[in-house]
Order: C-alpha cells, then sequence, then structure tokens
C-alpha cells in the first residue's frame, strides 16, 4: 500500500506502528442508531470496510460496544474475505464494560478483549484501549484485579500487542496519561471548532511521550452536515450558543467558497500534537469525500476569521 503525499505515514508515538493522519472510526457501522440517529445496513457496512481496506488510510477504530460487538463481528466478516489484516493496515478497538450489566471489572475486560479476538478473527489486537473509564473512575480502573491491571496481564501474555486510553472527561484522562502506562489516548468531541478543552491534553500527550489520537472532529455530525441539518453535538442537541457559533463559521467558510466540513476536519489534521484524527464513517462515498476535504487548500485568511470568533469552549 502507498500513501499519497497529503497523508504521509507518521509514527504512532513509541508504539512503532506508522498510520494516516487519518483514521476511520467505525462506530457507524456498528449500526448505532440510538447513538447517531441512522442505521447502517449490514451490507453498506460490508462495502465500506471492504472500501476502507482499498484506500490510502491505513487505520481503523472500532470498540466492542459499537454495535454491542456489531463493528467488530462486520470488520471480521471483511478480514476473513481478505485472508486476514491486509499489509501495512493497523485496526484497534476496546475494551469496555457490559453493556447489559454494567459490569466494568478486571473480568470483564478479559472478556472483552477475548470477544473482541474472536469477532474480528485475529490472534492479538495490535491496539486496545481501555474504554469511557468514567463509568467507574481512575481509582476504581486503577485498583488491584482491577481494569488496567487485567488489560496489562492480557498485554503480556500476548493477547494486546500495545494499550491505551479513550475516554470523555479531560481530568480523568489526564490522570491516566500521567500513569505512563499507555501508549496512545484518544479524546473526542473535545477538540473540534466548537469546543477545544482538549487543547491541553494533547500538551500532556505529548510530554509523557503518549501518541495522541483526536475523535470526533465533527462533534458527532454537525460540523460535517451543518447545523441547520442536524443541530447535535456529542451524541445529543446542541445548545443555542453552539448551534450559534456553528453558523458563524459556516458562514466564514461560504464566503471563501468551502465547506464547513474541509475546515472542521483540518483544525485537526493541522495540530502537529494530534497524531491521527477519527472520522466516522457509514457507507463508502464517505470514505471518498474525506479525503477530498482533507486535501482542500484553505487560505490563512479564512483561519485568520476563525480565530477572531474567540475561543470556542474549553
Amino acid at each position: 500500500m502507498q500513501t499519497p503525499s497529503f497523508l504521509p505515514l507518521r509514527p504512532l508515538g513509541k508504539t512503532g506502528l506508522e498510520v494516516t493522519a487519518l483514521c476511520v472510526g467505525c462506530a457507524p457501522l456498528g449500526n448505532m442508531p440510538e447513538t447517531f440517529a441512522y442505521s447502517v445496513a449490514e451490507e453498506t457496512a460490508l462495502a465500506t470496510i471492504r472500501e476502507i481496506f482499498r484506500s490510502p488510510i491505513n487505520f481503523l477504530d472500532t470498540a466492542a460496544s459499537y454495535g454491542d460487538g456489531e463493528s467488530e463481528r462486520r470488520i471480521g466478516i471483511v478480514l476473513k474475505e481478505l485472508g486476514g489484516v491486509p499489509q501495512g493496515y493497523v485496526i484497534a478497538t476496546k475494551a469496555d464494560r457490559d453493556l447489559k450489566t454494567n459490569e466494568f471489572t478486571g473480568d470483564q475486560m478479559r472478556r472483552s478483549v477475548e470477544r473482541s479476538l474472536t469477532l474480528l478473527g485475529l490472534e492479538q489486537l495490535p491496539l486496545c484501549y481501555l474504554h469511557d473509564p468514567e463509568w467507574i473512575g481512575f481509582e476504581a480502573a486503577m485498583a488491584p484485579g482491577g481494569p488496567v491491571e487485567a488489560l496489562r496481564r492480557c498485554q503480556e501474555e500476548g493477547l494486546i500487542q500495545h494499550l491505551g486510553i479513550a475516554g470523555g472527561p479531560i481530568d480523568m484522562m489526564q490522570r491516566f496519561v500521567e500513569t505512563d502506562l499507555f501508549s496512545v489516548a484518544i479524546s473526542h468531541n473535545r477538540y473540534t471548532l466548537l469546543n477545544q478543552e482538549a487543547g491541553s491534553f494533547w500538551d500532556v500527550c505529548v510530554r509523557h511521550q503518549v501518541a495522541a489520537v483526536n475523535a470526533a472532529p465533527y462533534g458527532s455530525g454537525m460540523l460535517a452536515k451543518g447545523p441547520s441539518n442536524y443541530p447535535r453535538y456529542m451524541y445529543g442537541e446542541a445548545s443555542p450558543e453552539l448551534i450559534d457559533r456553528a453558523i458563524r463559521l459556516e458562514e466564514i467558510c461560504k464566503r471563501y467558497g468551502l465547506p464547513l466540513a474541509a475546515v472542521a476536519l483540518q483544525f485537526s489534521l493541522r495540530d502537529s500534537r494530534i497524531a491521527s484524527t477519527i472520522v466516522g464513517m457509514s457507507k463508502p462515498e464517505r470514505l471518498h469525500e474525506t479525503i477530498a476535504l482533507a486535501q482542500l487548500s484553505i487560505p490563512d485568511e479564512l483561519w485568520s476569521e476563525v480565530e477572531a470568533l474567540g475561543p470556542a469552549q474549553r
């Protein structure tokens, strides 16, 4: 696989893995209408996954909780068709609580990892994150016999190659990164044109040599589809303040003849602290649209106008 010049491979922190600046988010492919307000049929998902493995984007992100295993199962179907993970591609998943009972223990982490291996058809997970630890808190996650210890044991046994942390609250995420137990960290919906709360978190990642991955640069859709078409942020109804800022951003982009989605995406891509940016994909066309948005030329004057709007939520 050869990557084009606009999408070069880059090191994923200290893991030794090399990934593209764009990462395909596979949550929508798990068919999660309660989260995204739309469904993705299996054939559409499979067609999208097949297209990913023909694309220059070499990094895929999924989780045990996406469709309660459905995203991983669908990826596994295509991997079986291909005879395994094509050379040069990196698949990351996340170990999750039990979605039915909310059990979030060390034993559940092992069950989650083992199910992910089965659904994906892999013998080892190249990268596995502890997912959404805000459900139990830092202390419980780090307790003896708890989730982190269980995942580290899975890593020692060779079930996981590299361990990451993926969650919401920035103060909690910083505490996990500062343990120096994780190689990669994901923050989602908190570094966009509308919310830059994770800005200081990227600095913490840099100091601890942890690869920073920014998920949901569109804020779960509003910055891609536009505030009028999709007035939602972080998987729920957007506040009037966020909608107003999105409208003003959209007006700036229109004056330059550029889509808001391109500016929202490149806001993340242009930050040197971020190793890769996760964008959710729901159909094959979306993949090609995203690659095109990443290539559009955006003048410095536009970025100056965006900055002149004043700070986003922090």
